[in-house]
């Protein structure tokens, strides 16, 4: 029998890495940016988008495109 590959190549690792702390760092800039804003500058209580930034890529974008008042 043959063994199944598993490994990931040292490229993909370096990859796969790069967009984890972009992601991170995505989540970041969001929980960063809701600290520091009044309560009225932000759709929704301030406290519903704690756990929605949490939401890989989709939360943090969303806060960025639709929490912030404009």
């Amino acid at each position: 029998m043959t063994k199944a590959k598993t490994e990931i190549a040292p490229g993909a690792k370096f990859g796969l890495g790069i967009v984890g702390i972009v992601q991170v760092v995505f989540a970041f800039l969001a929980f960063w940016d809701l600290a520091h804003r009044e309560a009225d500058e932000v759709h929704g209580p301030k406290a519903a988008w704690i756990p929605a930034i949490l939401v890989n890529w989709i939360g943090p974008a969303s806060y960025f495109l639709f929490g912030i008042r404009r």
